[in-house]
């Protein structure tokens, strides 16, 4: 069940946390890391992929204020029903707001009632290396991460997602170097990235990274075009397909043989 944001922005007392600024929660969700998760959707994105379903996220300046301690009571309210999975933070980008995030990660592991595993999912793209002190604390508290990577080349990358690669690159090496548990994440889009070679290129690319503990394909679906029509957004994948998910295995096997090739390289 979800939310908007903007009923739950809690009280304005003084905090010793960074507030968010979020597009709304999922109490209930069970595509977002292991087990059943508490889901908080960041507000803002600085990238505009093609098949983005959740356009309603990308401005940075229409999310809804909350505090680390609201958002905390909310899961506590229902901490029975996530014992076997824990609390992630989605977007939109969270990267945009490291202090928010690694203060709320950090609240959940001090919880007094029991320390909540903590999961990221990103597109790696606001991630800064010039700048890696303000993601330490993010890092420090952060258990997993669900990386999106988007296109194996470079220029296609770009005219999928309207931005290069070289920051989520850098962010993928960072994790890996922390030894954080890393899951990655590739949509698989008709006539874009549903060949074997795109797959096979996308396995070399990580092959470097030892902390990849899981791969997801995901087939691409036009559940979000009704969002485009309402926010008047022309929608660049007009008429392409949905995926038809029984090609998966086989692209799969396509990333993990180009891991191994990496590996072995």
């Amino acid at each position: 069940m979800s939310m908007e944001a903007r009923e739950l922005s809690g009280s304005d007392r003084p905090s010793a946390f960074a507030r968010g600024s979020i597009h709304s929660i999922e109490t209930m969700g069970t595509v977002d890391g292991p087990g059943i998760r508490f889901v908080v959707f960041c507000q803002g994105c600085p990238m505009r992929c093609a098949y983005c379903h959740n356009p309603d996220t990308w401005r940075v300046d229409s999310g809804a204020s909350v505090t680390v301690e609201h958002l905390v009571e909310e899961f506590e309210s229902n901490r029975s029903f996530y014992k076997t999975g824990g609390i992630t933070v989605s977007g939109g980008e969270p990267l945009l707001q490291p202090d928010f995030v690694g203060d709320l990660f950090g609240a959940m592991h001090d919880s007094p009632s029991g320390r909540v595993h903590t999961c990221l999912d990103s597109c790696g793209y606001a991630y800064d290396p010039r700048r890696p002190d303000r993601f330490e604390h993010l890092f420090d508290e952060c258990d997993l991460v669900l990386l999106d990577i988007k296109h194996a080349d470079p220029e296609e990358h770009r005219s999928l997602c309207g931005c290069d690669m070289d920051s989520i690159l850098a962010f993928g090496e960072e994790l890996s170097r922390r030894k954080i548990a890393t899951v990655i994440r590739h949509v698989i889009v008709p006539g874009l990235t549903d060949t074997v070679e795109e797959c096979t290129r996308v396995g070399r690319l990580i092959a470097s990274w030892r902390n990849v503990v899981g791969l997801e394909l995901l087939a691409y679906h036009t559940l979000g075009v009704s969002k485009y029509e309402q926010l008047g957004i022309p929608y660049r994948l007009a008429g392409v397909p949905q995926m038809d998910s029984r090609h998966l295995p086989e692209l799969r096997r396509a990333v993990l043989r180009g891991m191994k090739e990496g590996r072995a390289g």
